[in-house]
């Protein structure tokens, strides 16, 4: 098969390299999430503050930041486990998603609910920090360098 293309111009004045791997995958998810994160905890917050008042704001605040604290542990995980034992990293997901999950609920049912607390506004922020924090993930995956192969050895100046 050809092609009826007529070659055009070089693009750039220099050859294109090959890019390697992301580096720091999992910080630079964490910084992504958290911002998306911080984006519906502060709106919401200012919407409860609106309609609610203080104690609907300090409820919103409180609902996201929770969320964002759960989902920002794992990718610290992430982050040290994989960094040094990369096929280890899911079991340790999987042992810090039991281990949280257990963690933070028992420390709601110790601590309870505080009398200020609203939990409309409180269920509001943590689903919209949840939706946001998850769709910055999967765009951060999405865009990510992961190096499927290794790179080929160079047997010396004959291969050039």
């Amino acid at each position: 098969m050809t092609s009826n293309a007529e070659s055009g111009p070089a693009s750039g004045n220099s050859p294109v390299g090959a890019s390697g791997p992301t580096k720091s995958l999992w910080l630079h998810l964490l910084k992504l999430s958290a911002l998306a994160g911080s984006a519906a905890v502060v709106s919401c917050s200012l919407v409860a503050v609106l309609f609610v008042g203080p104690h609907g704001g300090l409820s919103s605040l409180y609902g996201g930041v929770l969320v964002m604290l759960f989902f920002g542990i794992s990718l610290l995980v992430g982050h040290f486990v994989g960094r040094n034992n990369p096929a280890g990293a899911i079991g340790v997901f999987v042992a810090t998603y039991f281990i949280k999950v257990v963690g933070f609920a028992a420390v709601l049912f110790i601590v309870g609910a505080p009398e200020w607390l609203d939990g409309r506004w409180f269920v509001i922020s943590a689903v919209a920090t949840v939706v946001l924090w998850q769709a910055a993930e999967i765009y951060g995956f999405s865009k990510a360098r992961l190096q499927i192969y290794n790179d080929p050895e160079s047997k010396g100046p004959a291969d050039a």
